[in-house]
């Protein structure tokens, strides 16, 4: 089963989630969810890669089906300015998005 439900929650609460991709532990601001090619993906903003900080905030795009060991955490965060919700690739393909 994808973890789905946990980054709807995630993305319409606007709280972070927690998950393993590629072996990697993120915690992650889920902006929006959408499909491509019949399959689930998140955009979110990475939070904490590892446990550090970033080097650079930015938007990138995860899997549904790559993530594992996934959480909703009691922390909220506010929609990043680099997150654009009228952006091409979600034409068409959007499930559920961060609201301003």
């Amino acid at each position: 089963m994808l973890p789905s439900k946990e980054f709807f929650e995630g993305v319409a609460l606007k709280k972070c989630v927690v998950a393993t991709y590629n072996r990697t532990a993120f915690k992650l601001a889920p902006h929006i969810v959408y499909t491509r090619h019949d399959e689930l993906y998140v955009d979110a903003v990475p939070v904490e890669k590892e446990g550090q900080p970033p080097r650079e905030t930015k938007l990138a795009t995860f899997k549904l089906s790559g993530l594992q060991n996934v959480r909703v955490e009691d922390f909220h965060f506010e929609m990043s300015d680099i997150f654009e919700p009228a952006a091409e690739k979600y034409e068409g393909t959007t499930l559920l998005a961060v609201e301003a």
